[in-house]
């Protein structure tokens, strides 16, 4: 069985930004909702809309315009997926990760993704940030599942350091340096789009959660399939079902993310810079 998004198609989007920037790539970065500031100010920039990139997905949703930037971050040649699809939006999981194994094709060596989430833990207040430490996916499904095309990896991924612990450690480190509200955690990934329930909220609670969302899994299990390094970032938007006095809605996410993307542009500032010496 043939995937509609398989490799060819992955091949033919990757070649198709190599046309448009002569320079690789060495960090992809994904902006979570409310989250698409981040970046804008890229040395030598090309902006390219998903539309015009073959086989890319569209969003849908409201904090996910679907532009394509490549530029230098400080002196460190990036491309940042301005937008995200969802599962819930009713895409497949290999249309989901599919801009994913574009950046890995087009050879990035390092994958950041961002996400906006719910806090659960007392100490994700909206505001934090979050770095994954590990991750629940409760989505039903996983990107791996089905044909396996041997050029996309092992099909079976061992995921026991899912996200790259020097990349965690030196993030947690600049975050300090810089006063940055915080804390390492687990990352519930549910299918959306309903927010959870108080009862969903505490299973989650109970089974070691400390922020939930409904994005960045099938991205993260895609990239290290590929070999790609992973940090994963999750600005708290909002207090969990049943955990704060105010209704859950996506306007108020969005709001509090584009708050709180100004912390995330300055650990990156940071942080990006010294990835560069660091070769696979």
């Amino acid at each position: 069985m043939k995937e509609a998004h398989g490799y060819p198609e992955a091949v033919e989007a990757a070649q198709f930004l190599a046309s448009r920037w002569s320079r690789r790539p060495r960090v992809g970065l994904i902006l979570g909702s409310g989250l698409e500031g981040v970046g804008r100010d890229l040395r030598e920039m090309r902006r390219i809309s998903y539309r015009s990139v073959p086989h890319f997905p569209q969003p849908t949703v409201a904090g996910h315009r679907g532009t394509l930037h490549l530029g230098f971050w400080g002196d460190v040649p990036v491309a940042i997926l301005a937008g995200r699809v969802h599962l819930y939006e009713g895409y497949s999981p290999a249309e989901t990760v599919f801009p994913t194994r574009v950046l890995a094709l087009a050879d990035i060596e390092f994958l950041v993704v961002t996400c906006a989430a719910g806090g659960i833990a007392p100490r994700a207040a909206p505001g934090c940030l979050m770095i994954f430490s590990d991750h629940l996916n409760l989505q039903g499904v996983n990107p791996l599942a089905g044909f396996h095309d041997l050029r996309w990896g092992p099909r079976f991924v061992d995921l026991s350091d899912v996200y790259d612990r020097k990349l965690g450690a030196d993030a947690r480190r600049v975050a300090r340096a810089l006063g940055l509200k915080c804390f390492e955690g687990v990352y519930a990934s549910v299918l959306g789009p309903s927010y959870e329930t108080p009862a969903e909220i505490r299973a989650l609670r109970r089974l070691g959660a400390d922020a939930v969302g409904m994005s960045t899994v099938p991205e993260v299990i895609a990239a290290r399939q590929m070999g790609v390094r992973v940090l994963a970032l999750a600005m708290i938007t909002n207090r969990a079902a049943g955990l704060g006095t105010r209704p859950l809605s996506h306007e108020e996410v969005l709001k509090v993310g584009k708050s709180a993307s100004r912390s995330l542009a300055r650990l990156l500032d940071t942080l990006l810079p010294q990835l560069a010496p660091i070769r696979r």
